[in-house]
């Protein structure tokens, strides 16, 4: 930002702070490298205030609730602002997640056999996000990006419809940001056969190749309470893969 110096001159302090409080975190770091005055403001407790509580919402450090039924887990918090700041608080937040992001992605690819996964284990890393409180940011930051498996994808959106009910318009647009909206993924699943004249007929085997994108808009319904309800009932068994491409039956 070559001007930066004569835009700080230009523009009233109050102005300035707006387009610090506009920005998402990676452009707030950046603009703070311009110059003495943007290093000052953008890392000021304003400014980083705002981005912690944009991200985490429902974390509420007031002194009010500084201390739930459960224990000092918001006292902890409380003190933590206290002696870090609001940058250093975020930051030590923002660890946190991707160590507990880290975690799912070890615990899923322990449970890949054959690049494929089964539905039990899909499953459990969706309630595991929930169960470590992640935010539709933590999400889109971990596990919305391009350049990891798709099926982390997968459980990142699974878990966006089903444990934080967001609008669908919501989700879509953000794996379309994300620029993931096109990756396939394969879900193969296996049904009880049906009775015909006394008999019970072979196993059913089915599957199909499903982008993302019409998954987060209810498109593909089928597969979508197939990934939901999981190997119950009449379904023996469900895996899920990255798309081949080509998805045939076993």
């Amino acid at each position: 930002m070559n001007s930066s110096a004569s835009l700080q001159n230009s523009l009233p302090d109050d102005i300035a702070l707006k387009i610090a409080l506009s920005l998402q975190v990676s452009d707030v770091c950046s603009l703070g490298s311009c110059s003495r005055f943007w290093r000052e403001l953008c890392g000021s407790d304003h400014v980083w205030e705002a981005l912690y509580r944009d991200r985490w919402p429902a974390i509420d450090l007031g002194e009010e609730s500084s201390a739930d039924e459960n224990g000092n887990h918001h006292l902890h918090q409380q003190l933590d602002l206290n002696l870090m700041g609001w940058r250093g608080l975020y930051a030590h937040k923002h660890n946190e997640m991707a160590r507990k992001a880290a975690s799912i992605f070890n615990y899923v690819e322990r449970c890949l056999a054959f690049e494929a996964i089964e539905v039990g284990y899909y499953l459990k890393a969706v309630e595991d996000l929930s169960a470590m409180q992640f935010g539709f940011k933590d999400v889109q930051m971990f596990f919305l990006r391009p350049n990891i498996n798709v099926l982390f994808n997968l459980i990142g959106l699974h878990y966006c419809f089903s444990k934080l009910d967001l609008p669908a318009e919501c989700v879509a647009e953000a794996l379309s940001m994300c620029r993931i909206s096109e990756r396939q993924v394969c879900v193969r699943w296996w049904k009880l056969g049906r009775w015909f004249y006394g008999f019970r007929l072979r196993d059913e085997s089915l599957s199909r190749n499903v982008t993302l994108g019409d998954l987060a808009t209810s498109k593909e319904e089928e597969v979508l309470g197939v990934l939901h309800r999981g190997a119950i009932h009449e379904v023996l068994r469900v895996q899920i893969s990255a798309a081949k491409p080509e998805c045939t039956p076993w």
